[in-house]
């Protein structure tokens, strides 16, 4: 009797051998084909939660396998380790950023070995090592350097209690208040760091060189929000200000029957009577505790008060008056609209709450809308009306100069000097700046004589002092440093001031995949040589949740990168048409996994008690049995709730392998020789090399669930046959060697140790992927489906590759095709070969 299967001896066994062995290290060789392989990196919270599991094994399968196809994979793995968590650990557990982070790193890495994930840990990127923001710190100069770095006023949550600002997670509930002291939260101006993103909107709105999700382009598109349109200044009538309005509906320019402007804009201070100021004060206070996304939620319910000044609308001098409302915005266009009640649902809304005029200036074809009677805004097509000399052009529903009526009016605003034809976004640059301390450190000083100045690269990094207070007392603690903050000007030797604030941890993540080229390397953030072979990502995986921001952020960074030279030199030697595409785009593809939900259905959280820990699981069925559960239990794009009883039978599955692989054939069978039936070897090769393909295709697409499924058809097929003679023929040898090559991706610990038993050479991982056979795979015979009237009445089976007459003979032949024609003469039989037929009557 063969010993059993016993996951955490094998484990634990091979886990050590391929480390000491470096199984997985991945250096350049030109000889090979490279496939640069990525899962996005954790945050080191602590521990592996299921999220980490679902994200990382799955994606260390398809890795597996390209390398088992004979490419060059490199799947690298490092840890997003500055951030709020660990600053707010430093605050409730009285331990320092640094002390908790790299001590949740060191317990990361034990449980991402003990997954048997393939990583090369000699590229292990951390970053808040001083090496990588180093090089954090060196992009900044470098974007500072090309004009894509600025600084200026903007707008932060803020706590009045706590004298803080506040990261978009500590401000909780529909009244936003502080996560600390339950303070509701304000808005303030702080001084702030920006990368000019919008320089780059109209390239990335071009996705034609990426394999991405359709579900993220849309959703990057929507963010960036290219809107074709007009600007336009109106004037108050008292003071002659102008007010710039961009609209992508000027021929509705007509309709305009009051203006709106943010709470934020600076000209309400100047314009509010004094008639009005505390209505109009008190209203900017209340808006200020409001985010962006509510105050631009459709369903909000609109507000606002009457400024108690008037513009002059430019294309008819009609006086307006001006209102202000917190549905507009300072992050859209320039934070004043025209509003054209009867064409817009929002400001119709608005006009209705408020008693203002509703004029109808496009006109449906065949109705008379009334403004005064309408029941909500008319958006749609139709011709110009109460619009002088544009009465009766067409309006269409095409976006800007597509549409006549838009067109005809973009003209005569710029041949009156009205306005001019123009283009908006909705993308705003990017805010970097955090008051934070667990961050890298901006390397910018300011001088009293030079101004901002850049930290020489010969200075860098700019260290993160590790003798820092955490108690709350509502300042950045890298301010309240006693010697920290003072410096001397890099240009004139004098007394200067370090910038305090640290930078978003997005920006250490959109460069870490180039840093995994060459961690270590104290001449640049990546090695030429090495991105001239692996560049650019070939394979991306990762979170929906991160389309509008990591996702967005690192294509950014790839082309601004590009526009400072950091890609000089890696043109030698590499193609131009490659060349061009690593210094466009930093990952040529991109798979999303979906979320691994509790057993209730809801999102695993502490609170809710449906978290399931995996070491746990590992600890009773070992990491393969996890592996295999999570790939076969949900479709990877989707996910779904987990089941404590399903990963039974992946246990099940498992322990039926090893006994097919270790356990002897029956003594009791004759002699193989004598009594092994040819057809039977052929069935069992035919299985073979139908999962061959099966499996090949499914891992191509990412369908684990689904190959996994194929392989447990070819063990049940194995099994009918382990107690016949086909058991002791070279047939079944080769099951077993192809049941395990096409196993080893997705429970490499296993497969790897069936593999020796069995005679196979050290290691399964460095093994060729298995080849069909489609010879041998081909079905000597396949069922028709027989339909008459489009209705089945039959199934038969024919042989494979049938001429059309004779699967129309045998179809008509059928007892119950004659039975449904009851002596009609079809008029026509359709043929769909190895699939159906169809018999019309």
């Amino acid at each position: 009797m063969a010993d059993t299967y016993n996951p955490q001896e094998i484990e634990a066994r091979w886990q050590q051998k391929w480390a000491d062995d470096n199984l997985y290290r991945s250096v350049v060789d030109p000889a090979q084909p490279k496939y640069y392989a990525l899962t996005m990196y954790p945050y080191p919270s602590g521990n592996l939660h299921m999220g980490h599991w679902y994200s990382m094994a799955p994606s260390d399968a398809r890795a597996r396998y390209m390398r088992m196809k004979g490419y060059n994979v490199l799947f690298p793995m490092g840890f997003d380790s500055f951030g709020l968590p660990a600053e707010n650990a430093a605050i409730q557990r009285r331990i320092h950023p640094k002390e908790w982070t790299y001590a949740n790193i060191e317990n990361m890495i034990r449980q991402i070995r003990s997954m048997g994930a393939m990583i090369d840990w000699e590229r292990m990127a951390i970053t808040s090592d001083p090496d990588y923001y180093r090089w954090t710190q060196w992009f900044f100069v470098k974007f500072f350097e090309q004009g894509l770095a600025y600084k200026k006023l903007s707008p932060v949550d803020f706590c009045p209690h706590c004298n803080t600002t506040l990261a978009r997670e500590q401000v909780w509930g529909d009244d936003r208040h502080c996560e600390r002291c339950g303070t509701p939260v304000i808005k303030k101006n702080l001084d702030q760091w920006f990368f000019r993103i919008t320089d780059y909107a109209d390239e990335l709105l071009d996705f034609s060189a990426i394999e991405w999700p359709e579900r993220v382009r849309v959703m990057q598109t929507n963010w960036i929000g290219r809107s074709e349109g007009a600007e336009v200044i109106f004037t108050t009538d008292k003071g002659g200000h102008e007010l710039l309005i961009f609209t992508t509906r000027p021929d509705t320019l007509w309709g305009a029957t009051f203006m709106v402007l943010a709470p934020e804009h600076p000209l309400v201070d100047v314009i509010t009577t004094g008639a009005q100021r505390a209505a109009v004060v008190a209203y900017q206070a209340e808006a200020a505790r409001a985010s962006d996304i509510e105050r631009g939620a459709a369903d909000r319910e609109k507000t606002g008060v009457f400024t108690g000044a008037y513009a002059i609308n430019p294309v008819n001098g009609e006086r307006v008056p001006i209102w202000v409302a917190d549905y507009v915005m300072m992050s859209y266009g320039s934070g004043a609209i025209m509003a054209v009640p009867a064409h817009d649902e929002r400001d119709f809304a608005f006009a209705r709450k408020y008693g203002l005029e509703v004029r109808v200036v496009i006109q449906p074809e065949g109705e008379a809308l009334d403004g005064a009677a309408m029941a909500e805004a008319y958006p749609g097509a139709g011709v110009m009306v109460n619009s002088a000399q544009f009465n009766g052009t067409p309006a269409s529903e095409e976006k800007g100069r597509r549409n006549p009526a838009i067109s005809a009016v973009i003209d005569w605003l710029q041949s009156q000097g009205k306005g001019k034809e123009a283009i908006n976004y909705r993308l705003r640059d990017w805010l970097i700046s955090r008051q934070r301390y667990w961050g890298a450190p901006i390397p910018m000083v300011t001088c009293p004589d030079c101004g901002i100045v850049a930290v020489p690269e010969d200075q860098l990094p700019v260290l993160l002092p590790d003798d820092i207070e955490f108690m709350p007392t509502g300042e950045s603690p890298l301010k309240l440093h006693p010697t920290w903050r003072h410096t001397t000007c890099p240009q004139c030797g004098g007394p200067a001031e370090r910038e305090t604030d640290t930078m978003d941890t997005f920006m250490c993540s959109s460069w870490y995949q180039y840093r995994y080229l060459s961690p270590h390397d104290p001449d640049g953030p990546f090695d030429t040589a090495e991105g001239a072979y692996w560049l650019p990502v070939d394979q991306y995986t990762g979170g929906i949740e991160h389309a509008t921001m990591h996702l967005l952020y690192t294509r950014f960074f790839t082309r601004a990168m590009r526009d400072c030279g950091v890609f000089a030199g890696l043109e030698a030697g590499v193609e131009p048409e490659r060349f061009a595409a690593m210094t466009r785009e930093p990952m040529t593809r991109l798979y999303n996994q979906g979320m691994i939900l509790g057993e209730d259905g809801e999102k695993m959280s502490k609170s809710r008690g449906n978290v399931v820990d995996p070491d746990n699981l590992v600890a009773r069925y070992g990491a393969d049995v996890v592996r295999g559960y999570m790939m076969f239990a949900f479709k990877w794009d989707q996910g779904g709730p987990w089941d404590n009883q399903g990963i039974k039978g992946i246990v099940r599955f498992l322990n039926d392998v090893w006994a097919l692989c270790t356990e002897p054939v029956p003594a009791s069978l004759p002699d193989p020789a004598a009594t092994v039936n040819t057809r039977e070897e052929a069935l069992l090769r035919r299985r073979v090399h139908q999962t061959i393909i099966k499996v090949t295709n499914d891992l191509e697409n990412f369908n684990f669930n689904t190959a996994l499924a194929a392989l447990m058809e070819l063990k049940n097929t194995m099994q009918s046959f382990w107690r016949t003679p086909v058991a002791h023929s070279e047939a079944w040898n080769e099951a077993v060697r192809t049941l395990l090559l096409l196993l080893a991706p997705f429970t490499p610990f296993v497969a790897e140790e069936l593999w020796a038993r069995t005679g196979g050479g050290y290691s399964i991982h460095q093994q060729a992927w298995p080849q069909a056979d489609l010879e041998a795979a081909r079905e000597d015979m396949i069922t028709l489906v027989v339909q008459v009237n489009g209705k089945v009445r039959d199934r038969i089976d024919v042989p494979v590759g049938i001429s059309e007459a004779d699967a129309k003979a045998r179809a008509l032949a059928s007892a119950k095709v004659q039975e449904a024609l009851d002596e009609t003469a079809p008029k026509r039989v359709v043929v769909v070969p190895g699939k159906l037929v169809n018999i019309v009557v």
